[in-house]
């Protein structure tokens, strides 16, 4: 018997493809159920290649109805990942191949390939979903222009590069810069345009156009907006013009990801396009900012210069995280900006490091390339490319992108490619810094530290924790930035950057007046787990004067983490210290409001199960649970006053703008609100409800009566208001999910469930229900196994549709083995259901096989 495993495709198994491709020529005859593609395609041998090789073409679910080697017809026979033609029967040197296959969109519904949305036609390439459009060689290496001729008698038909020519019924585009399949697009539909232009620094006039269904319009001012600026931005900062006549966007309903870097033809999940005041919040705005900017960022960092294969997927993708979090922060606060790229890192990436997913930033084998898009490929990607440039300096980072764009242009590269540039820009040998693209895991930094007649010594230690699969560590080159602070909070050392390359290492700073404090990893040099004690007033001084705003952030949230373990394993209070600094900080108008808004979040759930699973403790959900309301409640009580000037000063006159200024105010306002509803019986909220005339204080008003366990009526309201707009809808169902009371959430999830809105086969109705119970852990985490239960049983039923949306969902049992032996249990049961499913896709198969261990 055959064994039918999925086997791991290996790193070390590369080889260069026997044949690249010259041209593409491509035929869309739509039809929602039998679409018919005619493929064109000049191969040749590769002459890095060895002679003599098969040409294998990949395909998946495709009719093939005929054919052809140089017009002669032959006989193929696919089998179930594509076909293969003998190299005895193929012609020497370069020959033509042509093929027709059907296919049918309107029943794709994992959404990759081309697939039906709404009526709408639409394509999802990456990673592997060309094979499912028509036979070729679907690997990121084989690079060609591609012609595109779309057959149909909807009004829009759009595909990659520049419009070609036009006609009743048909349409054709050519792209003529070669790319690999996975970059492809086409969409055809009944839309309009939100049009514009820009002229690029070399005088190329572009055509820009937002393509959204009817009704749509004007939700797209934004979205534009931020596309002009990102093209600006990548013009002055990294001299990086763009290459084309037009550039289209189109909005999605029906999308698995945030939106795809398709060259000229960008598509996007529509919750990342449409925006308005009244039905989008500033998190939206900033959300669209951030994606609209690194989509068109990959033109350069992923298309004009892609990956060689998809272990190198963070060369694009971290590089262009970098990017765009650069851009943020220069549209934005560099500041908050970096808060909270911290905050998402350790929330997503130091869990997966820390669980049985964790594995390098550059992976050494995959079974579903689809279930390495993670925070480690795409966060921890960008950190490293942050540590270079601190290690480098900005002018050698500088230098090293100029020669990359200059070497590469036009190029499948590797991690290999990226370091070369930088060791010959900045003269250094990065051999060891390479490590932090082959090791998984999150280092820990150890301190000690010494004081002796006016010196004073630092000794660091890095270890890193043994992950599945590399059990063994070398030390990396870690650049800890660092300062030093006297007891007045002026600075004694300003920030200065140590480079820890070895297990330990002592640097000491000779005649200091007094003892310092030492103010460490500021703005988080590196992404590491710091273990430094520090008293709670050495953390106080550092939460008042620190120069450094991360870590005058990061001083406040280790107060609060100390405070909440204490809470959860002693029945401790906060104590005066704590409470009154933050009524300083909260009162401190010289403070960015944006800054004072995230200072007064208290760390999470699920940040709270992670660090007292470190500290050598089994998290209790329920008891985490516990000790953050009784914190806040308290926190309301000692703050109320300030609270209450906070919450009337911080108004926003004027329309309403997503700029940062206003965001910021905007985002204290509900933060006090959201304290005070603890205090007051959620009067303040209530009212601010009532009044409000944008999403999000409309919506931060309505969670701040969901987290005291009332709201219902508001709830109502706002469905009856919103019940038209399908994005403010998802943002009802998982705004009830994120609130419910811990017992009540895997009942309240099912009975959502039954609701007409829940449209299961739609991937944000899906995450914005099933998904977001996760959200809410004590609830997922409930003894009696139910939300386990509810979460696995979703989870089957979506593998057989859309096993990619499902296997990424699948994380929400990651860290099943930081609790207790009955949850344990428990947990285990239904992940060894979903593996014993018959069907079981290959997607949901490795994530599960990896979280069983």
């Amino acid at each position: 018997m055959r064994d039918t495993t999925p086997q791991p495709i290996h790193l070390a198994d590369y080889q260069p493809p026997p044949f690249l491709v010259e041209n593409v020529a491509l035929t869309f005859r739509l039809a929602p159920t039998a679409t018919r593609v005619i493929s064109e395609i000049r191969f040749r041998p590769n002459p890095d290649a060895t002679p003599g090789h098969d040409l294998r073409l990949d395909g998946e679910g495709l009719k093939l109805i005929s054919a052809h080697l140089n017009g002669a017809e032959i006989t193929a026979r696919p089998d179930q990942s594509g076909l293969t033609i003998p190299a005895q029967d193929l012609p020497e040197g370069t020959f033509d191949w042509q093929a027709e296959v059907e296919i049918s969109p309107d029943g794709n519904t994992a959404l990759e390939g081309l697939y039906m949305s709404r009526g709408m036609y639409c394509t999802q390439c990456e990673a592997e979903g060309f094979r499912k459009i028509t036979f070729y060689p679907d690997r990121p290496d084989v690079m060609a222009p591609f012609r595109v001729r779309i057959e149909s008698d909807l009004p829009v038909l759009l595909s990659n590069g520049n419009p070609a020519s036009l006609g009743q019924g048909w349409a054709e585009w050519h792209d003529p810069h070669p790319k690999p399949a996975y970059l492809f697009a086409l969409v055809a539909g009944d839309l309009v345009a939100a049009s514009d232009q820009f002229t690029t620094m070399e005088g190329r006039d572009v055509a820009l156009n937002i393509w959204v269904r009817k009704g749509d319009e004007d939700k797209t001012a934004y979205a534009m907006d931020a596309l002009k600026r990102s093209m600006v931005w990548d013009e002055q900062v990294y001299g990086r013009a763009y290459d084309l006549d037009v550039f289209n966007i189109v909005a999605v309903d029906d999308f698995n990801m945030g939106a795809m870097e398709n060259k000229g033809l960008n598509i996007f999940n529509s919750r990342y396009v449409l925006a308005s005041p009244q039905t989008a919040t500033d998190s939206d705005y900033a959300s669209i900012e951030r994606i609209i900017a690194h989509e068109y960022f990959h033109n350069w960092t992923g298309n004009r210069i892609t990956c060689r294969d998809w272990f190198q997927l963070s060369l694009k993708e971290g590089l262009t995280v970098y990017r765009d979090q650069q851009f943020m922060g220069d549209m934005r606060s560099h500041s908050v900006k970096r808060i909270e790229d911290v905050l998402t890192l350790r929330a997503r990436q130091f869990r997966e490091d820390d669980g049985p997913l964790a594995h390098p930033v550059r992976p050494e084998s995959y079974v579903e390339i689809n279930n390495f898009y993670t925070a480690t490929v795409y966060e921890k990607g960008a950190e490293l490319i942050r540590m270079l440039q601190l290690l480098v300096g900005q002018d050698r980072y500088k230098a090293a992108l100029d020669l990359y764009f200059a070497r590469h242009d036009g190029q499948a590269c590797t991690i290999e490619d990226w370091i070369a540039v930088f060791e010959e820009a900045a003269g250094r040998d990065l051999s060891q810094f390479k490590r932090w693209y082959g090791q998984a895991g999150t280092p820990r930094v150890d301190v000690s530290e010494d004081w002796q007649d006016g010196s004073y010594t630092l000794t660091l230690r890095q270890h890193t924790p043994d992950t599945p699969g590399q059990p063994l560590k070398e030390p990396l080159v870690i650049p800890v930035a660092m300062g030093l602070l006297g007891a007045d909070g002026a600075e004694m050392v300003p920030t200065t950057v140590l480079e820890l390359d070895s297990p330990e290492q002592s640097f000491t700073f000779p005649d200091l007046p007094a003892r310092p404090v030492a103010s460490l990893l500021r703005g988080f040099s590196a992404p590491v787990v710091l273990n430094h004690s520090l008293s709670p007033e050495d953390r106080a001084l550092m939460l008042a004067h620190d120069t450094d705003p991360f870590n005058r952030f990061e001083a406040g949230r280790a107060l609060a983490r100390d405070i909440l373990h204490a809470m959860v394993l002693e029945g401790a209070t906060p104590g005066p210290d704590y409470l009154n600094a933050l009524r300083t900080m909260v009162s401190d108008e010289a403070l960015d409001p944006a800054f004072r808004a995230l200072a007064l979040h208290i760390p999470g759930q699920d940040d709270l199960a992670s660090s007292l699973y470190a500290a050598g403790h089994v998290p209790d959900p329920d008891a985490i649970q516990a000790a953050r309301t009784t914190a806040l409640r308290l926190i309301a009580e000692a703050l109320r006053p300030q609270l209450q000037d906070v919450a009337n000063a911080m108004q926003t006159p004027g329309p309403y703008s997503p700029d940062a200024r206003d965001a910021g105010r905007r985002a204290l306002k509900v933060q006090a609100v959201s304290l005070l509803a603890r205090a007051d019986e959620g009067a303040k909220a209530a009212e601010l409800f009532a009044r409000a005339d944008n999403m999000t204080e409309q919506l931060g008003a309505w969670g701040a009566l969901l987290a005291i366990g009332i709201g219902q009526e508001e709830g109502a309201q706002f469905y009856r208001q919103w019940a038209q707009d399908r994005l403010v809808v998802d943002k009802w169902f998982s705004a009830q999910v994120m609130y419910a009371a811990p017992k009540a959430a895997a009942g309240l999830v099912q009975q959502l469930t039954q609701h007409p809105d829940f449209e299961w086969k739609n991937p944000n109705r899906f995450r914005s229900v099933i998904g977001a119970l996760g959200a809410n852990p004590a609830g997922f985490h409930a003894t009696d196994g139910a939300g386990y239960k509810l979460v696995a049983d979703w989870l089957i039923r979506l593998d057989g549709v859309n096993p990619q949306s499902a296997a990424r969902l699948s994380t929400l049992f990651e860290t099943w083995r930081r609790y207790d032996e009955a949850r344990q249990a428990l947990i285990r049961g239904e992940l060894e259901r979903i593996m014993s499913q018959d069907n079981l896709s290959r997607d949901m198969g490795e994530m599960v096989g990896r979280m069983l261990g």
